[in-house]
C-alpha cells in the first residue's frame, strides 16, 4: 500500500520550477500532432490519385476519417476515467496508433501488387483494405488518448504550481499548431518526390513513413518519462453519472405522464427521487449550454472542407510563386501561420478597441460573427471556383463521348465523324471532338478516313526524361507499320526528354504548367542531329492551370478568422458556463458537434450530386448563414450564469438542510426525553 502511494506522488524532480515529467509530454504531442496533422495533409491526394477514388468519394471517406477522430475521445475519457488510468490508456492507444500509421505506409507501396512493373498496382483491394484498416486505427488512437494528454500533463503540478500550470497550457497549444505548420509543409514535399522499386511515383510511402516515424518517437518518448510521472488512480467517469442521471429522469417522467400527478418546474427534477439535488442542478447547467450547440456543427462543416474541397481545389490552380513552388496539399498551411499571428492580435487589438468603443462583444456575439466569417470564405471559394471553370478545357457529359484523333503523317487527312461532320486533319496535330451519344448507339459511331502516304518506317526509339513533373506525355515511334506508345506522368516546369537510338540521341527540352497535358508527336521525316528538336510537335491537349493559388488565401484567412472567434471563444465560453466537475462532458460535446459536422459533408457529397462545384460552395455558406441567424435568436435569450455561484447556493441549501434535520432531531430527542420522564413519574404515581 506505502509502495503504490509512493508511485502515484508527484516526482521532486524539477527545471525551471516545473516537473521534468512535463517536457517528456510535451515532445511526445509535438510528433503527435506532427504524425497526425502531416498524414491528413496528403490524404484526400492519396485517395484520388493512388486509389484511383473520384472527388465524392474521396471527399467522403476523408470527412468520414475526421469524424471519427472526434468520436472516440468520448470513448478514451471513459476507458481513462472509469478503467485503465491517463497513463495506460496513452500507452495503448499509442501503440494502435502506431500501427494505424505503419498500415498506411504500407498501403502507398504500389511495388507490392505490381508485380507486372508497370507503375499501377494489379490488386488495389489490398491497397484499399490496409489504408482504411490503418485509417480506423489512426482513429481510435488519436481520439482515445486527446483528452489524456493534456489532462495528464496537469496532473503533474501541485496545487503550489498553478501558475506552471497555466504556462503549460499555453506551450502544450503552441506545440500542437507547430506540429500541425510543420507537418503541412514537410510531408507534400516528401509526396511531392518519386520512389519506387520497379517503377517511380509519388513517395506517399514516404509521405506516410515519416509520420509513422514521428508516432514511433512519441511513444518512446513518452515511454522514457514513465518513472517520473504522477499516474493518478481512476476516480469514476462523471459522464457516466450524467447519462444515469438522465436517463431516469426520463424514465420516471415516462412512468407519471398521467395527468393525476403534479407537474414539476423542470423535467430533470424527476431525478429527485434517487439522485442528488446538486447534480441535478449541475445537469441543468450543463444542458442549457449543450442546447446552444445544437446549430455549431453546421460550422464544422464548412471548416473541416480545407483540408478536402479546398486541396482538391487547388489542384487545378497555378502554385508558382515564382522561387517558390507551392503544391496542392501545403496550401493549408495557411491556417496554422494565421492562427499563431491573429489569436495575439485578437486579444490584445481587436477585442480591447471593440469594447473601447462601449460595444458588448459578449462571446456567443464572437462566435455568432465567427459563423458568419466562414460563410463568407465559402463564397470567396465559390468565386475562385467559378474562375477556374473558366480556363478548364470542355469535358464530355453523361450523354456525350470525346474523340481524340491524331495525324502523324506528312500530309493533312480527312475525316468524317458522326453527324456529318467533316474534318481535315493537319500534318502532326491532334483534334479532339465531342458528340452526344444514346443508350442505343454509344458503341456503333464509326470514322471514315481518307490516308494516304502516313506510314513510315523509322527506328525503334527509346525516351528518358530528366526532373520530370506535370504533364501526360505520348511518345510514338514507328517501324514496319508497328507503333509504340508509351504514356509519361510529370510535374515539374522544366523536363529536358532525351531521344536514344543505338549510340545516337536527341534532346528535347519543354517547359510545363500544373495541370496540362500535351501530345507529343515525333515526326515520321524525325532525324538525329542537331536540329532533331525541330521534327517533335507538342500539341496543347489541356492548357496550364491559369487561376493562382494566392487567390485562395482570403478564403484561408476568413475561415481562420471564424476559427478563432468560433472556436476559441467557444471553449472559453464552455469552460465558464460549466460547472466545476463537468468541464470534460462540455469538452465531449464540443467534440462531438466537430463529428456530426464532418458527418454533413459526407451526406452533402454523397447524396446531393450537384454538378457544379461553386454551386456546392454557395449552399454551404447559405446553410450556414441561415444556422447563424437562428443561433442569434438562441444566443439573445441566452442568460449567462456562475456556475460556481449556483453549486455554492445548492451547497449552502443542503448544510441549511443539514442543520434543520439535526436541529429537529435534537427537538425530538429532548422531547422523547420530556415524554419519559413524565412516563416515569405516571409509573412512580401508579405504584404508589
Amino acid at each position: 500500500h506505502v509502495d503504490s502511494i509512493m508511485m502515484n506522488k508527484p516526482t521532486d524532480v524539477a527545471v525551471c520550477g516545473y516537473p521534468l515529467s512535463i517536457f517528456f509530454i510535451v515532445v511526445n504531442e509535438f510528433c503527435e500532432r506532427f504524425s497526425y496533422y502531416g498524414m491528413r495533409a496528403v490524404l484526400v491526394l492519396y485517395f484520388k490519385y493512388f486509389l484511383r477514388w473520384d472527388d465524392d468519394m474521396s471527399t467522403s471517406i476523408y470527412h468520414t476519417f475526421v469524424a471519427l477522430c472526434y468520436l472516440t475521445p468520448i470513448l478514451g475519457a471513459i476507458v481513462a476515467d472509469s478503467w485503465l488510468g491517463k497513463f495506460k490508456t496513452i500507452i495503448y492507444l499509442s501503440i494502435v496508433y502506431t500501427l494505424g500509421q505503419v498500415a498506411m505506409a504500407v498501403s502507398a507501396i504500389h511495388d507490392i501488387t505490381d508485380t507486372d512493373k508497370d507503375g499501377t498496382p494489379d490488386d488495389m483491394t489490398f491497397h484499399v483494405v490496409m489504408s482504411m484498416v490503418g485509417l480506423f486505427l489512426i482513429a481510435l488512437g488519436t481520439g482515445g488518448i486527446k483528452p489524456c494528454v493534456a489532462a495528464f500533463g496537469g496532473d503533474q503540478f501541485s496545487d503550489s504550481q498553478e501558475k506552471q500550470r497555466r504556462t503549460f497550457f499555453s506551450v502544450f497549444y503552441l506545440c500542437i499548431n507547430g506540429g500541425s505548420l510543420l507537418s503541412t509543409i514537410i510531408t507534400p514535399i516528401l509526396r511531392a518526390q518519386e520512389c519506387g522499386i520497379h517503377t517511380k511515383q509519388s513517395c506517399y510511402p514516404l509521405a506516410f513513413g515519416v509520420p509513422a516515424a514521428l508516432m514511433v518517437v512519441a511513444l518512446v518518448v513518452f515511454i522514457v518519462g514513465s518513472g517520473m510521472y504522477y499516474k493518478a488512480e481512476p476516480q469514476g467517469n462523471i459522464m457516466m453519472d450524467v447519462c444515469r442521471c438522465i436517463g431516469f429522469a426520463i424514465k420516471n417522467r415516462y412512468r407519471h405522464r398521467s395527468g393525476r400527478y403534479p407537474k414539476r418546474q423542470h423535467w430533470m427534477d424527476w431525478a429527485e427521487e434517487k439522485y442528488d439535488k446538486l447534480l441535478i442542478a449541475q445537469i441543468k447547467m450543463v444542458l442549457k449550454v449543450l442546447f446552444l450547440y445544437i446549430p455549431l456543427p453546421m460550422f464544422w462543416t464548412l471548416f473541416d472542407q480545407k483540408g478536402s474541397r479546398w486541396t482538391l481545389q487547388a489542384t487545378t490552380m497555378d502554385g508558382n510563386f515564382g522561387a517558390l513552388v507551392i503544391q496542392p496539399d501545403q496550401m493549408q498551411t495557411v491556417n496554422p501561420i494565421l492562427i499563431l499571428t491573429l489569436v495575439p492580435i485578437m486579444d490584445s487589438v481587436i477585442y480591447p478597441l471593440i469594447k473601447k468603443c462601449g460595444l458588448n462583444f459578449t462571446p456567443l456575439k464572437r462566435m455568432t460573427v465567427g459563423m458568419f466569417l466562414a460563410a463568407l470564405a465559402f463564397v470567396c471559394a465559390a468565386l475562385v471556383q467559378v474562375e477556374i471553370d473558366k480556363s478548364l478545357p470542355t469535358f464530355p457529359s453523361a450523354s456525350q463521348s470525346q474523340l481524340k484523333l491524331l495525324n502523324m503523317g506528312a500530309e493533312p487527312l480527312k475525316v468524317k465523324l458522326p453527324d456529318n461532320v467533316q474534318l481535315e486533319l493537319p500534318p502532326n496535330q491532334v483534334c479532339q471532338y465531342l458528340f452526344k451519344t444514346t443508350m442505343y448507339n454509344i458503341y456503333s459511331y464509326r470514322c471514315r478516313i481518307t490516308v494516304r502516304n502516313i506510314i513510315q518506317t523509322i527506328p525503334r526509339l527509346k525516351l528518358e526524361c530528366k526532373y520530370s513533373k506535370g504533364l501526360q506525355a505520348i511518345v510514338n515511334s514507328h517501324r514496319n507499320n508497328d507503333a509504340n506508345v508509351q504514356m509519361y506522368d510529370f510535374a515539374t516546369f522544366s523536363t529536358t526528354f532525351t531521344i536514344r537510338s543505338g549510340s545516337e540521341s536527341c534532346d528535347y527540352r519543354r517547359e510545363f504548367g500544373f495541370g496540362s497535358s500535351y501530345t507529343f508527336l515525333i515526326h515520321s521525316t524525325f532525324k538525329f542531329g542537331p536540329s532533331c528538336h525541330e521534327s517533335i510537335s507538342a500539341v496543347e491537349d489541356i492548357k496550364p492551370n491559369s487561376v493562382h493559388m494566392a487567390l485562395q488565401i482570403p478564403q484561408y484567412f476568413f475561415i481562420t478568422a471564424g476559427e478563432v472567434m468560433f472556436s476559441v471563444t467557444g471553449l472559453e465560453f464552455s469552460y465558464s458556463q460549466a460547472p466545476s466537475n463537468m468541464k470534460a462532458v462540455l469538452q465531449a460535446g464540443w467534440l462531438l458537434t466537430v463529428a456530426i459536422g464532418n458527418f454533413i459533408v459526407l451526406i452533402v457529397a454523397e447524396l446531393a450530386k450537384i454538378p457544379e462545384q461553386w454551386a456546392e460552395y454557395v449552399l454551404f455558406a447559405s446553410l450556414l448563414i441561415a444556422v447563424c441567424f437562428f443561433f442569434s435568436i438562441m444566443a439573445y435569450f441566452y442568460t449567462y450564469m456562475d456556475p460556481a455561484e449556483i453549486e455554492a447556493q445548492f451547497k449552502k441549501n443542503v448544510d441549511d438542510d443539514k442543520d434543520d434535520r439535526a436541529l429537529k432531531q435534537k427537538m425530538n430527542f429532548a422531547k422523547d426525553s420530556v415524554e419519559s420522564d413524565d412516563e416515569k413519574d405516571e409509573n412512580k404515581q401508579t405504584q404508589l
